[in-house]
């Protein structure tokens, strides 16, 4: 027990001297309608309508997020054991991988944004090294448009006051809870370690078009993409199930309703609305469309299927550990509402969802229902350097071969301290339960639960 103890404090301290070193090199430039990845980025959304920055020229920003977790997890399970032959390796299918105290891998992301003319800027991100792909990927890139100067027109420059376009290839726009989510090496504006157990999260190519009005705090989004994580050009091999057709790959279109105003000096309150809807798809990833991977590694994770892949570890076969994909893969209609209350230095974040959607091979839709609340302390009261906070999230749905709906529930409680605006610590312990899976099923009686430390930089 005490060499545990020690050698938490150990990685603690020494990841703390690590990220001091390295935000050293960290770049303040200022960009127009940007949301800072650091401190000062936590709770912002959308990016305001307040032209406060001047246009001095092109500028590039670089920036990036570094996180380090390690890891004390334990899983469990009740599941019949099932001895069969994956790829060259044999063995029961449904046991767990044993688990022991460790580092996970470091994950880092690259961004550059570029302030290319006065309300128009460029955002590339990339992701260096995550769990999902340890080698680089890029995340996507977009232009965010506040402003037309090139057009010389009064009339445009008018409208621009309350609209925004973002147009490439981006972060969906669908709901509040992918501006708190850890993004692989970009965890700071998250009180927590890992997303919700239904995490919401796909880029995606297409257009999003905001209206905001800064005096009454209402505000509105309609955008249309193609439908696809990954892009294709090759005509439709496949059938689906449901038509009877080849099929077919529709855009995929998506809205919000909010409003969003600070009432009083204390007081801002945030309720939004949104929608996701594609009829059809190659491949809809909105439920699975992370290409870092969970922070919870190799939990509910079985030792023969990994080591039966092409792949040699649990931690790339199972990336999304801890998560849940309801496998709305070629039909997805989803719908979220968020509450969003914070009093001086008491948040709360509430989510209900409800989605619906089917696979290729299924001819009707199933679905899905998420809950999620975070109540949240920051303090002390200037500068909100610490914060405690708890989270509730459950989901139940349907899945495909199971007798009856199934449920996930997650307890968390975490507590960290900024020890700059780049520069964070946090900690948190996680209880996890699988329940009404069937006795064939890796996840029937599942469970996982113990503690995590993260260091993180954020610039």
């Amino acid at each position: 027990m005490k060499t545990k103890i020690f050698t938490l404090i150990g990685s603690v301290v020494i990841t703390g001297l690590t990220l001091v070193a390295g935000n050293a090199s960290a770049q303040e430039q200022q960009m127009q309608f940007f949301r800072p990845n650091n401190k000062l980025g936590i709770n912002v959304f959308e990016t305001s309508k307040a032209d406060t920055i001047p246009f001095t020229g092109v500028k590039v920003k670089v920036g990036g997020g570094f996180t380090l977790n390690f890891q004390s997890l334990r899983a469990s399970n009740t599941a019949t054991p099932l001895i069969k032959t994956v790829g060259t390796a044999t063995g029961n299918v449904n046991s767990l991988t044993p688990l022991i105290d460790g580092f996970n891998l470091p994950m880092a992301n690259l961004n550059f944004d570029v302030q290319l003319a006065d309300g128009i800027r460029l955002n590339l991100t990339s992701y260096l090294a995550s769990r999902h792909h340890e080698e680089t990927w890029v995340k996507g890139g977009y232009l965010q448009i506040d402003k037309l100067p090139f057009l010389h027109s009064q009339l445009i420059d008018k409208l621009m006051k309350s609209l925004t376009f973002t147009i490439g290839e981006y972060d969906l726009d669908y709901g509040d809870q992918h501006y708190r989510r850890s993004d692989g090496g970009n965890t700071i504006y998250n009180p927590f370690l890992e997303n919700y157990i239904m995490d919401e999260f796909a880029t995606e190519l297409g257009m999003q078009v905001y209206y905001k009005c800064q005096k009454t705090g209402l505000f509105a989004m309609a955008g249309i993409t193609n439908g696809e994580l990954n892009p294709t050009t090759i005509e439709a091999t496949k059938t689906d199930a449901e038509t009877g057709q080849l099929n077919k790959y529709p855009p995929a279109v998506l809205g919000k309703l909010g409003y969003d105003k600070q009432l009083t000096s204390d007081l801002r309150l945030r309720i939004t609305g949104s929608a996701y809807s594609v009829n059809s798809a190659n491949s809809s990833t909105l439920f699975g469309g992370d290409r870092t991977g969970s922070n919870y590694y190799n939990v509910m994770s079985n030792p023969t299927t990994a080591a039966g892949t092409v792949l040699t570890q649990a931690i790339d076969y199972n990336a999304f550990s801890g998560r849940f994909n309801p496998g709305f893969s070629e039909e997805n209609h989803s719908f979220m509402g968020n509450l969003f209350v914070k009093y001086k230095g008491l948040e709360f974040f509430g989510t209900a969802e409800t989605a619906k959607g089917r696979t290729i091979t299924e001819t009707s839709n199933r679905g899905a229902q998420q809950y999620a609340a975070d109540v949240i302390y920051r303090f002390p009261a200037k500068t909100e350097n610490f914060w405690v906070a708890y989270r509730y999230n459950t989901v139940s749905a349907t899945i495909v071969g199971n007798s009856t709906d199934v449920t996930v529930n997650r307890n968390v409680g975490s507590a960290g301290w900024f020890l700059t605006n780049n520069i964070m610590l946090k900690g948190e312990y996680v209880s996890q339960q699988y329940k009404n899976f069937d006795s064939t099923n890796i996840l029937n009686g599942g469970e996982f639960k113990g503690f995590m430390v993260s260091a993180a930089i954020g610039f």
